[in-house]
């Protein structure tokens, strides 16, 4: 693997924050970039599928390449790279490090945690965006609440700013600690 920083998975179920801690650690280090991946998904046009539905699948996979490719090429060019979306070990997470893995590129992966109850309120009170099935939150809040194996990359952010929350991504991030 490279030399270079690891590309960084930020990751969670909706409402816990990643997009804001992304945010964050981006600001903070020098030639960096944040890729959402929820802007890839609304680059489609026609015949959208919600991710979460099983039927969905083909479309994620898809999406998740380009993410990857996308990622690879800032990465390559000397841009510090954060990944932030719903990338569940059981699902995406795989393909997504394997293509990573296969330019060459370390890869990073933290999961933030926080209550259901809060990251429903959260992803409820968001203004100016289409209501979010509570039970497609549900569901993939259930999805990170067994990591297995990636459990040490779970990181619980219940209580903690956004800043708090990026402090300690960073940490673990010197620390090798999420390193896959």
């Amino acid at each position: 693997m490279s030399g270079n920083p690891p590309i960084l998975i930020l990751t969670g179920p909706p409402g816990v924050g990643k997009t804001t801690t992304a945010e964050i650690l981006a600001a903070r280090w020098p030639r960096s970039v944040h890729l959402e991946s929820d802007v890839f998904f609304r680059f489609i046009r026609s015949d959208y599928v919600e991710p979460w539905k099983p039927e969905s699948h083909q479309q994620n996979r898809v999406v998740i390449d380009i993410v990857a490719e996308a990622a690879a090429g800032y990465a390559a060019a000397g841009y510090r790279t954060i990944v932030d979306g719903i990338v569940i070990p059981g699902w995406f997470l795989k393909p997504l490090r394997d293509r990573l893995h296969d330019g060459d590129h370390s890869v990073a992966y933290a999961v933030l945690r926080a209550p259901l109850s809060v990251c429903t309120a959260r992803v409820q009170s968001r203004e100016g965006l289409p209501p979010v099935d509570s039970g497609a939150i549900a569901q993939l809040w259930g999805a990170f609440s067994d990591l297995g194996r990636f459990e040490q990359n779970g990181l619980d952010v219940d209580g903690r700013s956004a800043s708090e929350a990026a402090d300690l991504v960073a940490r673990r991030l010197a620390d090798g600690v999420l390193a896959i």
